[in-house]
């Protein structure tokens, strides 16, 4: 699973105690466990919560004011992006992959659970989970798609620019994959919420194709502005991963 450390990368951890091999697989998978299921609490949240609710965050800038509604299940949708991008350089490819074909399955089993109680008999049909169930539909049909799209764009790009400069650089295959694969899910989720869902506060009285990019450029900006603050902390965790759980990387 592995690689063994070579003797230059083993130097790096002469100033750490030994551990036994055993303590070490406990350490490493426990923590892509936590990673795993940051990654996949956050994604249920996010889509539970989805369009239930919109945040204004607009401002004025040079006497001008610029828009800024987000749905309110955007807000912790970058922590996913750092989670794959943590799994994909401290563990590989595979098991990042997997993690995300892992996420699409919750999210059909969440659609599955909201259909089912939809579905069975009730004593009202009216009600907060109704008005929840209609939008967490909105937000799980559009996001299943440009969830699947995106994350795996992030795991590809991060390991495209990870060869391409031989290990090097680890700002710039975690800020170049996050940006790029972000940029393909918001222009995704919002254009199906709308069109397949009817899920967006659309005003009909003002042009679609302005209130459209909008909400597209609003939750790009957004997600452009958290991923490059995480890049610090994103550092800082791989920095303490690697010599926690011995790790061989090219970039320490």
């Amino acid at each position: 699973m592995f690689a063994a450390p070579l003797p230059s990368q083993q130097q790096r951890f002469d100033d750490l105690p030994e551990l036994p091999e055993a303590t070490l697989h406990r350490r490493r998978e426990t923590f892509f466990l936590v990673l795993s299921g940051l990654f996949l609490g956050t994604l249920a949240m996010l889509n539970i919560l989805g369009v239930t609710h919109f945040i204004d965050l607009s401002f004025d800038l040079f006497g001008m004011t610029i828009p800024m509604p987000l749905a309110v299940g955007v807000l912790p949708y970058p922590i996913t992006f750092l989670c794959t991008d943590l799994i994909s350089e401290l563990y590989g490819r595979e098991r990042a992959n997997a993690v995300v074909w892992v996420g699409l399955g919750l999210n059909l089993w969440v659609a599955f659970i909201l259909w089912l109680g939809g579905v069975l008999p009730a004593a009202s049909q009216e009600g907060v989970f109704f008005e929840l169930r209609t939008l967490a539909f909105a937000a799980i049909g559009a996001s299943m798609i440009a969830y699947l799209t995106a994350q795996l764009v992030d795991v590809q790009l991060f390991h495209f620019w990870k060869k391409l400069t031989k290990g090097k650089h680890l700002w710039l295959r975690n800020n170049a994959s996050t940006l790029v694969s972000q940029l393909v899910d918001t222009v995704a989720v919002i254009l199906i919420t709308h069109f397949l869902a009817n899920g967006l506060p659309i005003d009909p009285e003002q042009p679609l194709g302005g209130q459209l990019f909008t909400f597209i450029a609003a939750g790009y900006v957004f997600k452009v502005l958290t991923a490059l603050m995480d890049t610090g902390p994103f550092y800082l965790c791989v920095r303490w991963a690697v010599r926690y759980l011995r790790l061989p990387t090219s970039e320490w």
